[in-house]
This record gives structure tokens, sequence and C-alpha cells, in this order.
């Protein structure tokens, strides 16, 4: 099974330089609407089965190009929302930077808690139950491999990422998602694969489903081999 983590496009938010949060009526920018369109030939190889989003209104602007041209139903889950961040919420990043909490933020995340709000080890734990239900979901559903996407916000992604590495919590700061970037990873059986993070180009052609074994398992990638990975 594997699941395409696509960021939201730039948001008002992301132009502002504010933390955006959960604040009302954050939507995207011109240009978070022109990424949002071009989602639409950047997956046009790639055969999707559902599309699952954040409740805010920047995902949900960021998947109805996607989901129109496909003509799917988008679902909404909840665990995937922005992080509450509490009093930080709508404050500008550049004030952010001066409070003791930006350091433990960025270099021990798992300790991190948001003044009135959440806890970013219980982010961690909301959005990956939520990524890997979905998948057990869907897997049941066909009964074979299929791709789906998820799209939500920067750090609900990272930490969704780090866990997929078998990375603690307080390197995530390391794993970038840029807005409208799409990162992908393949769960298998045994353990999920990393198959791309971070991508704003055009070819997501890799991101299909291999041709089931013979004996119709799930599909799974080999081990690491030196000198890296060739699709046969």
């Amino acid at each position: 099974m594997t699941v395409v983590l696509l960021r939201h496009g730039r948001s008002t938010s992301n132009t502002a330089h504010t933390l955006a949060g959960r604040s009302p009526g954050v939507e995207l920018d011109d240009r978070g609407r022109e990424q949002a369109q071009a989602v639409v030939a950047r997956l046009a190889d790639v055969k999707i089965e559902e599309i699952v989003h954040s409740p805010l209104l920047r995902c949900e602007q960021t998947v109805e190009p996607l989901a129109r041209a496909r003509g799917l139903t988008p679902v909404v889950e909840h665990r995937l929302v922005e992080v509450d961040y509490g009093d930080w919420t709508g404050r500008e990043l550049k004030v952010l930077l001066e409070e003791p909490l930006w350091k433990i933020v960025q270099q021990h995340a798992s300790a991190a808690v948001f003044p009135g709000g959440e806890g970013l080890a219980q982010v961690q734990a909301r959005a990956v139950a939520a990524v890997r239900e979905h998948d057990a979901r869907l897997a049941e559903f066909h009964g074979r491999d299929v791709v789906w996407v998820a799209c939500s916000h920067g750090d609900i992604i990272k930490s969704v990422l780090a866990d997929a590495l078998g990375a603690h919590l307080d390197g995530f700061q390391r794993i970038v998602a840029e807005p409208a970037s799409i990162s992908v990873v393949r769960y298998t059986s045994t353990r999920p694969y990393v198959l791309k993070m971070n991508d704003t180009g055009a070819d997501l052609s890799g991101v299909n489903v291999p041709p089931a074994s013979g004996d119709g398992a799930r599909a799974e990638v080999s081990g690491s081999v030196p000198g890296g990975e060739v699709r046969l």
C-alpha cells in the first residue's frame, strides 16, 4: 500500500510569515492555487483510489482540483489536522524565534508542548495512527495494493516520515516538506519504505504499485543493495 503525502499549497499565512496553526480563514494564495492545479498533472500517471485530507481550508483547496479530475469524493480526516500551536497560533515567526521553547521544538521535539496546545509527540501519534489505519482499511477494501493521497501540513507530514524512516522524533526537523511537495511511503507487511521526500517535480510515475507477485502477496520492496536501487 502506498500513500502520497501531499502538503497543502502555499497559503496566505506562509507569505505573511506567521504560524497559521488552526486559525480560520487561512487559504491558498495565488501561487498556492497554481500549485494545487499542477498536482493534477504531476499525478496524471498515478492511479489513485482515494483522497484523504485535513479538515482545514488550505488542504481542502489543495485537493479539490485533483478530486474533480479523478471523480473522487475526498475523505476528511481530523487526525491529519495541523498542530494545535495554542498560544503561538497566528504569531509572527520572527517573534517566536526568541521564545525559549523554539530551541526545544528544533532540537528536542519529543519534549515540546506548545503553551495552551498539544505536544509534538501527541501529533506524531495521532498522524501515524491515522495514516496506518486508512492504509489498512483500503488494503482490506480493495484486496490489493493501491495508491492513495493524504493531504496535510508540514509538521504532520514530517512526523509521519520520521516514523517511516525509523527515526526519532527529535530529528524530524531535519526533514523538509515544502508547500505542495509530495512525499511517498510504501507500507509493506514488514516495514515502510520511503520512496520520495519533498518532491516538487513533475515525473511521479514511479509511485505506482509494482505488479503483484505470483503468490498474490502484497508488494514488497527488496532490501537496500550497494550502489542503490534499480526497478526491474
